[in-house]
């Protein structure tokens, strides 16, 4: 009875391990992974740029004029539009003239009296000089004939003077623009009594060329002296060197308007530890509407704080930031991730200047940095460096900068 069960259970191990071994010849295959992620990588754009520093800044009039009368009397005539722009020497208001004309022909009379008292005077001397050499006047007498000839001139040229001064004040009744450009609102309404040089009847300011008025920080006034003592930048203090500055309105694109720095003023304010800067701009009218800068307005400044270099642009969305350390990804030649840390420089159209740490050839990743780290080997996908929509381009400097000379002259 031993031996049979013995036999069964020998055959069953057997069978057994048949079935196992038949099962580990077929077990399914490893699985491979998820495939690589694609990225999107493009070589940094190199061009040659010029480094930029934007300020906010005012606009103000070249001249301000108050206008006031300078002879006294009642307003009579008010011959400008409020608002409107006037020439240099346009009539504005007119102060009544009938005093003054009353005066002027006052003032000729006595000419005319002092004229014929003179010929009179010059008569009587010529007369009694002929007669001293007879005895029949005295040489006393030819003296009192020539004092009073001699005075009689003097009151003569003295009436002439009050006539001038008389016509003078006849002209002045008419109250002349001192400049050309736009006239205020009329501070004083008809009849009211006008005291020269001393009543204001209205505002007059320029408005070609224009001037732009800001401030630069220390910082950047500091880096800009380096570089003229490299001998790297101009200074816009030195004779014949017009530094270019370019404006923006703030309803407009970019910096369309291109003009000159033509002023720097002598110190730091200590207060803010800036330094004021002037900008004059060419302000021509247009053939239909207002001219485009005013007095007052505020503007948007950029100045050019470096001489042209090329550089390495990237997009500024590529660049990541590891406290205070910028870094962008780039692929090595097996397509593996590398964090490369840089150094930032200006930003330029929604570009980056990549001052250190890149090279032209480089393959940087412009998108799916989230997906990716240091050491991932990545599926590239190769595309031109994505460029965000410049900004209206800078203006030739010459041809404007001559314009804004011509104006200004």
């Amino acid at each position: 009875m031993s031996r049979p069960f013995s036999f069964v259970a020998g055959l069953g191990l057997f069978l057994a391990g048949l079935v196992s071994v038949s099962g580990c010849g077929h077990e399914p295959p490893p699985n491979p992974g998820p495939p690589p992620p694609t990225v999107t990588v493009s070589h940094p754009i190199q061009r040659e740029i010029t480094d930029y520093a934007d300020y906010p800044g005012r606009t103000a009039a070249v001249e301000s004029v108050q206008v006031r009368a300078r002879v006294t009397g009642y307003l009579d005539k008010i011959y400008f539009k409020e608002g409107t722009e006037v020439k240099k020497d346009d009539v504005l208001d007119e102060i009544d003239p009938r005093p003054y004309q009353a005066a002027l022909e006052q003032a000729e009379a006595q000419v005319a009296l002092q004229e014929a008292q003179l010929k009179y005077q010059e008569a009587l001397y010529r007369r009694d000089l002929k007669l001293v050499t007879s005895g029949a006047a005295s040489a006393e007498e030819v003296q009192k004939d020539l004092a009073a000839r001699n005075t009689t001139a003097a009151s003569l040229n003295a009436a002439k003077a009050a006539v001038e001064q008389a016509r003078l004040n006849l002209g002045f009744t008419k109250v002349q623009a001192p400049i050309s450009g736009r006239v205020g609102r009329t501070l004083l309404t008809l009849g009211n009594l006008v005291v020269a040089d001393q009543t204001v009847l209205t505002s007059l300011v320029s408005l070609d060329p224009m001037y732009a008025y800001f401030d630069v920080d220390e910082a950047t006034m500091l880096r800009v002296q380096q570089l003229i003592r490299e001998g790297k930048y101009k200074s816009a203090r030195e004779p014949g060197v017009k530094v270019p500055v370019y404006l923006g309105l703030s309803t407009e694109q970019g910096y369309p308007h291109e003009g000159y720095v033509d002023f720097i003023n002598n110190q730091v304010s200590p207060g803010t530890g800036t330094l004021q800067v002037r900008g004059v701009f060419a302000n021509p009218k247009p053939p239909v509407g207002d001219r485009v800068l005013t007095p007052g307005l505020f503007v948007r400044i950029r100045v050019p704080v470096s001489m042209p270099y090329q550089a390495l642009l990237v997009l500024a969305s590529a660049i990541g930031t590891d406290q205070s350390v910028k870094f962008i990804y780039v692929l090595d030649d097996e397509n593996r991730v590398v964090r490369r840390d840089v150094k930032l420089g200006s930003e330029q159209d929604g570009l980056v200047v990549i001052a250190e740490g890149l090279k032209p050839d480089d393959r940087v990743i412009v998108n799916g940095l989230q997906h990716v780290r240091p050491g991932m080997v990545v599926n590239p996908k190769l595309v031109p460096m994505p460029t965000p929509p410049r900004e209206l381009a800078l203006p030739a400097p010459p041809a404007t900068i001559k314009a804004t000379e011509k104006a200004r002259r």
